[in-house]
């Protein structure tokens, strides 16, 4: 009884170090990755026909998924927060709360979202691909550097295109809370229009497009890293795409606290007066 008992914690600890040991070698594997991509780069810059298909491919066919969802969300956070503000008589300050999640948290985690399962997926995937039937390979024997050629394109597309397809997300964000709001419900437009104007500053959409780089960079590393080192056969390109999404995913909320605590305390540093002088007014 003694024995099996040992025998099945030492199984159980086995297990949990192969996890910590998994875990640090992806990390590893992953910052020693980003750290080729950024010195290539920042090395040389990739050609014109390598680098505009990656454009095409996140901004331009990215535009309509995005500005679908941030048209709903706007509507879905009028429809969830007008009970409660009609309760507490604050209907007009609809706007303020509706404006505010959107730049602030909603635009740039949606946008994110829906580019780590539209764009991340699909690179993991072509790049998973090309692996398995050793076009990598090919490139390297060429004398042509894979990173690159394959991946820094899709970094820079990521990092420089996010930030519009954020902006277009608090934008229809923007009119799919204001249609419900002021159109169905029959909100005042004009304090529906002024306390969104005096809530939402420009610090609150810096800190949205801010943080949406950082969420471009890594979907494209991760997304890239995944495909660039899939397993064989074409269940090892499925799982790519999968893996591709879900780290990028957790990944995006981890960045997400992490930029929300440094940037709240760089705020309170810069306006120390910020929340006193908003709690009297």
């Amino acid at each position: 009884m003694l024995a099996a008992i040992q025998l099945a914690l030492f199984n159980w600890l086995a297990d949990w170090g192969s996890v910590a040991i998994d875990c640090v070698v992806a990390i590893g594997e992953l910052t020693l990755f980003a750290w080729r991509t950024i010195l290539w780069t920042f090395g040389r810059m990739p050609r014109r026909e390598t680098l505009l298909p990656s454009f095409y491919q996140v901004g331009v066919m990215s535009l309509p998924v995005v500005a679908l969802t941030g048209t709903f969300i706007g509507m879905v956070l009028a429809v969830q927060s007008y009970y409660q503000f009609r309760e507490l008589g604050l209907e007009t300050r609809l706007g303020a709360v509706i404006n505010m999640s959107l730049v602030r948290e909603l635009g740039p985690v949606l946008a994110a979202t829906m580019l780590a399962g539209r764009v991340g997926s699909a690179m993991a995937a072509e790049l998973g691909t090309m692996r398995v039937t050793e076009q990598i390979d090919a490139l390297t024997s060429m004398g042509t550097n894979p990173i690159h050629y394959l991946v820094v394109p899709r970094v820079m597309a990521m990092l420089l295109l996010i930030p519009a397809l954020t902006v277009m997300a608090d934008f229809m964000g923007f009119v799919g809370g204001y249609f419900y709001s002021v159109i169905i419900i029959g909100i005042d437009k004009h304090f529906y229009l002024y306390n969104s104007q005096v809530f939402v500053g420009s610090w609150d959409i810096f800190c949205g497009l801010f943080k949406s780089v950082f969420f471009g960079g890594v979907i494209a590393l991760v997304s890239c890293h995944q495909g660039f080192y899939c397993t064989a056969g074409a269940e090892g390109v499925g799982r790519a795409a999968t893996a591709a999404f879900v780290y990028s995913f957790v990944m995006i909320l981890i960045i997400d606290l992490v930029l929300n605590i440094g940037l709240e305390r760089v705020y309170l540093a810069m306006w120390p007066d910020a929340i006193v002088s908003i709690g009297g007014g």
